[in-house]
Parts: C-alpha cells; sequence; structure tokens
C-alpha cells in the first residue's frame, strides 16, 4: 500500500453538522475501501487565491492515508460527485507519512544549540 494525501475544499456555507457529515462520509469512503486512515486535519475555513466555482472561501481539509490506486480513484470519483467539495487534490507520498514536528518540539531544539553557541564564544 501506498501513502496519499489528499486535500479538499468544501463549500463555505456546508457548516455545523453538514460540514462533519461531508468529513465522515469521506473518511468512511475510505474505511469502506479498507484503506487505512492516518490523520485528518481540519484547517477552518479560509480565503481562496482565487475564485472557484464563483466562491471566495472554503473550509480546508487534510487526509492523510495508506491505500491503493484504485482507492484514491474511487475517492475522487466521489469528490468530483459531491456538490459540497470545491476542489481537490490527491498527492502520492513517496517517502511516507511523516508527522511533523511540533512547535514546542522545535522550541526545545533551538535551546539545546543556543547552549552550545554559548560555551563556544566562552573559549
Amino acid at each position: 500500500m501506498r501513502t496519499y494525501e489528499t486535500i479538499y475544499i468544501v463549500h463555505p456555507e456546508v457548516v455545523g453538522d453538514g460540514y462533519t457529515a461531508v468529513v465522515d462520509k469521506f473518511k468512511g469512503i475510505l474505511a469502506d475501501q479498507q484503506a487505512s486512515v492516518l490523520k485528518v486535519d481540519e484547517w477552518g475555513t479560509r480565503k481562496l487565491a482565487y475564485t472557484v466555482k464563483k466562491q471566495g472561501r472554503g473550509t480546508y481539509v487534510l487526509m492523510a492515508y495508506e491505500a491503493g490506486s484504485t482507492v484514491v480513484a474511487e475517492l475522487e470519483r466521489r469528490m468530483r460527485i459531491d456538490e459540497n467539495i470545491i476542489k481537490f487534490q490527491t498527492v502520492l507520498l513517496e517517502g511516507g507519512y511523516q508527522e511533523p514536528a511540533s512547535a514546542s518540539e522545535d522550541a526545545e531544539k533551538s535551546d539545546d544549540s543556543d547552549d552550545s553557541d554559548d560555551t563556544e564564544d566562552a573559549e
């Protein structure tokens, strides 16, 4: 199985339970196809770079999952049919999915490197 990331934009007028139903629908499609969902990241409503289907805003959702190519084809087919989806794109992750480092981990790494710089200056 390969690792994929699909980002899709939900129509901005779909909110609350309707929005949750759309996200759950696409997670369910992957589950029905025996795909392994690694992460679903909801980015919230943002302004689009350009107008898509007469919309200037949209709600972004990023899904990372492991599946076969037929699963991706079925997921994209259903996204094309769904009127609540403005736009989508799927990318194959060749190195697999890696969880991005959190901000607190980055801060700890920079603190450690700052300490080593101080000892070099003292010499």
